[in-house]
């Protein structure tokens, strides 16, 4: 599985150290990183369903928008924002301390070593996965540059029997929850298991506990992934960021 090999990847990867820092082996590096899987405190209590409460927007702020848009000749521009947002609602994890937004219609399913799985409807090759693991260091940049951490994660990918290639497209870095480095990563997979897959991951490091986003969406030449969904995917991707107490009550708030 793909989000629990990055896992054990950088989990291992920090858990010894060099040159000051926590080093890990390759192999255990790219567990944690390539394990598959902005807004949920108890995971338990997360409701599938998008709530009107759970939208960022509600029916009516959104009806009179769309009034005003159209009158203004601005609709054409603004409605695949409006129907991207509305295809999300916010998941916050309140034990872990970690939040991300998801799609509505992807259900969550228990699997054996992800903190949090949410899983295409009909498709569950397509998921969203979380891995929250303790380490010893307390900042991920201690680890390496983004760069460092993709091409590991590339390397143990090629590793891997079934992989026939395996390629970083980006990466790049962002400033979370109070200023917090957080990596982000996209490559390709193309393997014996499943064909052609693109896997977007993200990762940060607070109160020394690693947590690993990753998702992964079939990519094949017959079905490409499309704009929109890819849009869909990109936006929970930069989502992914620390829980601060304040979501961790807003969450339970609107989930008693």
């Amino acid at each position: 599985m793909a989000l629990t090999s990055s896992f054990t990847v950088l989990q291992n990867s920090f858990s010894q150290r060099r040159h000051g820092f926590n080093y890990a082996s390759p192999n255990k590096f790219v567990s944690i990183l390539l394990f598959k899987p902005k807004y949920s405190l108890l995971t338990q209590n997360c409701n599938p369903r998008c709530s009107s409460g759970e939208h960022f927007v509600t029916k009516r702020m959104l009806n009179l928008t769309v009034v005003a848009m159209s009158m203004c000749g601005l609709l054409n521009s603004v409605t695949p924002l409006l129907a991207e947002e509305m295809e999300l609602e916010r998941y916050t994890d309140s034990k872990e301390g970690f939040t991300l937004l998801k799609p509505c219609a992807w259900m969550k399913v228990d699997k054996a070593g992800a903190t949090v799985l949410f899983q295409e409807a009909n498709m569950g090759s397509n998921n969203i996965g979380v891995v929250v693991n303790p380490v010893r260091l307390e900042s991920l940049e201690k680890f390496g540059s983004p760069q460092f951490v993709a091409d590991k994660l590339v390397q143990a990918e090629k590793r891997k029997e079934s992989t026939k290639e395996a390629e970083v497209v980006k990466f790049a870095e962002r400033s979370g929850e109070g200023g917090l480095p957080i990596y982000e990563f996209e490559y390709i997979v193309d393997s014996t298991r499943g064909g052609l897959k693109r896997i977007f991951s993200a990762a940060f490091v607070a109160s020394k506990k690693l947590y690993l986003l990753n998702i992964v969406h079939s990519d094949k030449p017959e079905s490409p992934l499309d704009s929109h969904k890819r849009m869909i995917l990109e936006q929970v991707l930069h989502s992914f960021d620390a829980a601060t107490l304040r979501m961790q009550l807003d969450y339970l708030t609107s989930h008693p």
